[in-house]
């Protein structure tokens, strides 16, 4: 994902984001500090974690005030202990301070979801099974969530309603069936688009092999029968890909991958996580000196 002005819908949010906490201005800085003060502001973590958002964190500053200088000091994806020093920004210290809270809680909260990806990702070390986040993401910032899932490691699933078919348990309600949920959806969808089925038991499974499924998803179900499963669609329909879904946690991941799925999907990368702890500290200078 490109982080820069040429990208409209990221920087119209960014303003909206920035109208929502500057308004008509930041009443403590301007009542404070003296128009014209230049500062450095040091950006640092204060727990170890993997780092995602920077890029997004200089795009902030340079929306706010494009004389600001930022300067990134780690990558992308890069693992940091507590204490390092991330990045720098450099200028009005009046357009540090209006920029520093929301480019801090975006790198914050995109640098948590890939410090969680990593873990799961670590977990699975050395097993062929992909691992992938869902749509339970925070509306407004797909996007953002799903790069950082990226940046920890893992893939991608759909990002929307839009890029692919995934039928689950209320769409085979509302169809009648799996055989007609997938025939309606091979019919309607352009020969490009694949078309995902949810099942529950072996009887839904077999279903889905009939019905022509590309991905089959295995949900909540015990090893034991997953087991079974993957083996009556390893045997039956050895091109459909597996995804196991479900309760799915450190503890548990590498147990399911072991069963032979192909891929495993994680909510929680995106809706349960904890945000990396990372600050900014201002040292401030007298306009003309140097720090």
């Amino acid at each position: 994902m490109m982080f820069n002005k040429y990208n409209e819908n990221l920087v119209e949010s960014i303003r909206l984001w920035l109208r929502e906490d500057v308004g008509s201005g930041d009443m403590t800085s301007i009542s404070t500090i003296t128009i014209g003060e230049q500062s450095k502001g040091i950006i640092h973590a204060k727990a170890d974690g993997v780092i995602a958002g920077l890029p997004l964190a200089k795009l902030v500053f340079e929306i706010v005030d494009p004389s600001l200088a930022f300067v990134s000091y780690v990558k992308e994806g890069e693992s940091v202990s507590k204490g390092t020093v991330l990045a720098e920004v450099e200028g009005s210290t009046h357009s540090i301070l209006t920029g520093e809270r929301l480019a801090l809680n975006l790198v914050q909260r995109l640098s948590g979801i890939a410090t969680k990806t990593n873990a799961f990702v670590v977990a699975l070390q050395g097993l062929p099974t992909r691992l992938v986040d869902t749509r339970k993401t925070t509306p407004g910032h797909r996007l953002l969530e799903k790069y950082a899932v990226r940046v920890g490691g893992g893939c991608n699933h759909r990002f929307g309603l839009y890029d692919a078919v995934m039928i689950k348990d209320n769409h085979i309600k509302g169809a009648g069936s799996i055989e007609q949920a997938v025939s309606r959806a091979r019919a309607h969808i352009p020969h490009t688009m694949t078309i995902e089925v949810e099942t529950e038991s072996l009887e839904q499974v077999s279903e889905a092999i009939l019905a022509g499924a590309d991905i089959i998803m295995l949900d909540n179900m015990s090893h034991s029968l997953m087991h079974e499963a993957v083996e009556m669609i390893r045997s039956k329909a050895s091109h459909v890909k597996i995804e196991a879904s479900g309760n799915v946690s450190l503890e548990t991941i590498r147990g399911i991958a072991v069963c032979g799925v192909d891929i495993i999907s994680v909510g929680q990368l995106t809706y349960s996580f904890d945000n990396l702890d990372i600050s900014l500290d201002l040292n401030a200078k007298k306009e003309g000196q140097a720090l």
